[in-house]
């Protein structure tokens, strides 16, 4: 979590992206002879990689991330308190658009800015927007759970492996 009070040095020269993230139900992605289904839309076709990564897993929690107009298809599976498995593709925009129409998906809508820190770590700091204004949360990914990473004075509280800090946990509390 983030001290947004002060200066807000991720902003200078960073990049941003404008994102929305949709919440896909449980149990709407299938994966049936290879290919990636969403309520019977074929989405992707997986590399065998992945497909070996999806067959690991039961359960996947789903998004549909549309950023600076690029629609994304991810799936998650939590591995441990700080870490989990991610698959993510380019979906076609109009299929993405079909999906997501006339459903009240719960989503978030924030600007996520890219931030090099000390040491060369990348940070991402997301400032939420509509009924999560204010927010400012930010994540580092680290090699190894125990890498030591020094943290910039405005970092606030720590929420790693605070199931209900998560994005989809925001969007489902807000009803969004």
């Amino acid at each position: 979590m983030v001290d947004g009070r002060e200066e807000k040095p991720w902003r200078d020269g960073s990049l941003a992206y404008e994102i929305k993230q949709y919440y896909i139900p449980e149990g709407s992605l299938s994966l049936q002879e290879e290919v990636l289904l969403m309520d019977g839309i074929a989405l992707v076709v997986p590399s065998e990689e992945e497909v070996e990564i999806w067959a690991k897993v039961d359960r996947w929690m789903g998004r549909i991330r549309i950023r600076n107009g690029v629609y994304f298809l991810t799936c998650k599976s939590k591995m441990s308190h700080d870490s989990a498995y991610e698959l993510e593709w380019v979906i076609d925009a109009e299929k993405g658009a079909v999906l997501l129409q006339d459903k009240a998906f719960p989503h978030v809508e924030k600007t996520r800015y890219v931030w090099n820190g000390p040491g060369g770590k990348a940070w991402e700091i997301d400032e939420f927007e509509g009924a999560l204004a204010g927010l400012i949360l930010a994540e580092i990914e680290l090699e190894k759970t125990e890498e030591v990473v020094a943290l910039p004075e405005w970092v606030g509280q720590e929420i790693t492996g605070l199931s209900s800090w998560s994005n989809k946990s925001l969007a489902n509390t807000l009803g969004s």
